[in-house]
């Protein structure tokens, strides 16, 4: 693994400052070149469920929509990382951090809001004077609860940051999954 001078701070630049260019470039290097998406193509079960799905930026995201529900597996594809929770604040903390988000489209009415399977808890950055809303490490599925409109089409929208205790991959906001519904 590469080591990373100290950084020191100098008039006029803040530690936090510091610290998220410094992340920054090190998604932006660990980024290019794996920045793509890959959605697959609607299918629909026996059951009538639909499932549909995305990978990008490293976590795989497979969207179910099955009656009055839409839920979302957000999986990063490497071990140790984490996502952000729902009740991180839209623009997170300080600049830091990207809110797991799930929202619908066309064809589907979100009429509450969503929940998610895994509690959170609360990740410390002390250098940066930081405490973020997480989940645990690996896979949490959100579910939102939805009613069908008159269209027979639908997106359902996601957005989320994945991290590490040392890095953070680029941040995926509003990707949308194409929904056929009949």
């Amino acid at each position: 693994m590469a080591r990373f001078p100290t950084l020191t701070v100098r008039s006029g630049r803040t530690p936090l400052r510091l610290a998220v260019a410094a992340l920054l470039g090190v998604a932006v290097a660990l980024g290019i070149g794996c920045i793509y998406v890959r959605s697959g193509v609607p299918s629909r079960t026996a059951a009538g469920r639909i499932t549909a799905g995305a990978v990008q930026n490293g976590v795989k995201v497979t969207v179910v929509v099955s009656g009055s529900t839409v839920s979302a597996t957000y999986r990063p594809l490497r071990p140790g990382f984490h996502l952000y929770s729902i009740n991180l604040p839209v623009g997170g903390v300080d600049g830091l951090g990207t809110p797991t988000r799930l929202g619908v489209r066309g064809g589907l009415r979100a009429t509450r809001p969503p929940t998610s399977d895994m509690p959170g808890q609360l990740l410390k950055l002390p250098r940066l004077g930081v405490i973020l809303p997480v989940y645990p490490d690996g896979p949490v599925t959100i579910t939102l609860p939805v009613t069908h409109t008159e269209s027979s089409s639908a997106q359902v929208v996601v957005s989320y940051g994945a991290c590490s205790t040392s890095t953070c991959l680029v941040p995926v906001t509003d990707l949308v999954i194409p929904i056929q519904l009949d």
